[in-house]
């Protein structure tokens, strides 16, 4: 039996080590998991959390707090919803999503955030910003009190719209309290966080939170997405005067985000009669900070194995992603919940068949450039804005076509600005080279004057056979395909 010792001994040692070894691989993998969140409103009670104190690179649902600082100051008497803001360049030169404006526009407070907080707009959320708190700088200050004051330890602000910036960060956690604080503190500006639309002149831009008009009951918050951080949501919904807050962090696409802030929510719900025989996990301020460094998913978000680019405006559904890895934690457990659809009645649904569906009609809310507006003067202002988009037309194509690559608000992300160009460039291109290209193949006794005009065209190579112009269009229209 002595004998054994030092062997059992060695193996206790060598099973320690191993164990030691395995929580070191498996650390960074529990580190890039999505985070999930699930509160009580009223209460702030934690119904559900995974991760929800790791630090996370919040994106666009940065907004969220920006809204919450303009409003807290409207509500402070510090400026109106009618007060005027100007579009400076700073704002102007802002990536994509946004809505374009030159710089020297007008537009109110008011009309700035359905903008932002519906189209997810990076230079409406500058122009609020410099609006407010005079700079970036000075509104990121701002944000950062805020936070401060209503106990948001794990956040910090450089900017307020959420492009990427190293020090930008947050957690679920603190999402948490910001959207609690957001309805509890402004309940008369709640309207901001749930618009399912709006419309701008010609354009009408749903609201990027798909549980807006599908999920019954969903009431706020708002989207982001940057590849750092992948999909996030910030969701509220009521049943029966319940509210529940559900936030979703790092998901792979914006339907499995929305997918899997439902199933949190109808857990919820469902929990409601049985929450006595479950462990109590607090209130959401209660829970302990994590130190660590936020995950980055850029190369799962944005890599080359996309099919299409990243993108925060992103409607691909989660039953066409069948046998990846996304498609899996966002539906999984779906056998388990699903959803009354038609007033709390059967049929029941998946959650991925419920954000499939269409989102119930409703009225878009009129935004517009210039003062407050009403009745005939309101009419005139939209169509003013409508008359500029037609006069703009060919490049305003041109931008829509660039914007969506660049929607995610990923500015910074290496080659994001080339590849939102290049689509343009081939668009532009490719016309008249398939122009001249044809002229040649129909008139060979005329040779002359197609390869006079053709020059321009096909520079160097002018003694090319018309089939040449041909061949090389071909990996300039594919460009587009192969940059996403």
């Amino acid at each position: 039996m002595h004998a054994l010792r030092p062997l059992l001994r060695k193996s206790l040692f060598n099973l320690f080590a191993a164990s030691l070894a395995c929580a070191a691989l498996l650390a960074p993998r529990a580190a890039s998991a999505e985070a999930l969140l699930l509160i009580e409103a009223d209460s702030g009670k934690v119904l559900q959390a995974e991760n929800a104190t790791i630090p996370w690179y919040p994106a666009s649902v940065t907004k969220i707090m920006t809204a919450y600082v303009t409003l807290k100051a409207v509500k402070d008497g510090k400026l109106t919803l009618d007060t005027l803001i100007t579009v400076s360049p700073t704002a102007a030169s802002q990536s994509p999503s946004k809505m374009g404006f030159r710089p020297g526009t007008q537009l109110t407070v008011d009309n700035a955030l359905k903008m932002m907080m519906v189209k997810s707009a990076n230079d409406m959320a500058v122009v609020l910003a410099e609006g407010v708190g005079g700079s970036i700088d000075g509104f990121s200050a701002m944000m950062n009190d805020t936070a401060q004051k209503l106990g948001m330890t794990q956040t910090s602000y450089v900017n307020p719209n959420g492009l990427p910036a190293d020090g930008q960060i947050t957690s679920a956690r603190d999402l948490g309290i910001l959207a609690r604080s957001f309805l509890r503190d402004l309940p008369e500006y709640e309207y901001f966080v749930h618009i399912p639309a709006i419309r701008f002149g010609k354009r009408v831009t749903g609201n990027f939170n798909k549980l807006i008009g599908r999920y019954p009951g969903a009431d706020g918050f708002k989207t982001g997405f940057i590849c750092a951080s992948g999909y996030n949501l910030v969701a509220s919904a009521t049943r029966n005067g319940r509210r529940l807050i559900a936030v979703v962090l790092g998901a792979n696409s914006g339907t499995a985000r929305a997918v899997k802030a439902a199933q949190l929510l109808e857990r919820g719900f469902a929990q409601d009669n049985l929450t006595w025989l479950r462990p109590s996990l607090g209130t959401v301020d209660k829970l302990v900070p994590v130190d660590a460094s936020p995950p980055n998913l850029r190369e799962d978000m944005c890599g080359g194995h996309r099919k299409r680019p990243a993108s925060d405006d992103d409607d691909a559904l989660i039953a066409t992603n069948g046998g990846t890895s996304g498609s899996a934690s966002a539906t999984g457990g779906e056998a388990q919940v699903t959803f009354f659809t038609a007033g709390l009645q059967p049929p029941l649904m998946k959650a991925s068949e419920l954000m499939a569906t269409a989102a119930a009609a409703a009225e878009p809310v009129l935004v517009y450039t210039g003062p407050t507006r009403t009745g005939t003067a309101l009419i005139a202002a939209v169509a003013a804005d409508a008359d500029q988009q037609t006069t703009a037309k060919p490049r305003g194509k041109k931008s829509r076509v660039a914007k969506k690559p660049d929607a995610a608000d990923k500015p910074k992300d290496a080659g994001a600005k080339t590849a939102a160009a290049k689509p343009d460039a081939a668009k532009s291109g490719t016309k008249p080279d398939a122009k001249t290209a044809a002229k040649p193949a129909g008139t060979k006794h005329a040779a002359a004057k197609p390869d006079a005009a053709a020059k321009p065209a096909v520079s160097a190579d002018q003694p090319a056979k018309p089939a040449k112009p041909k061949a090389a269009t071909k990996p300039v229209a594919a460009k587009p395909a192969n940059n996403s």
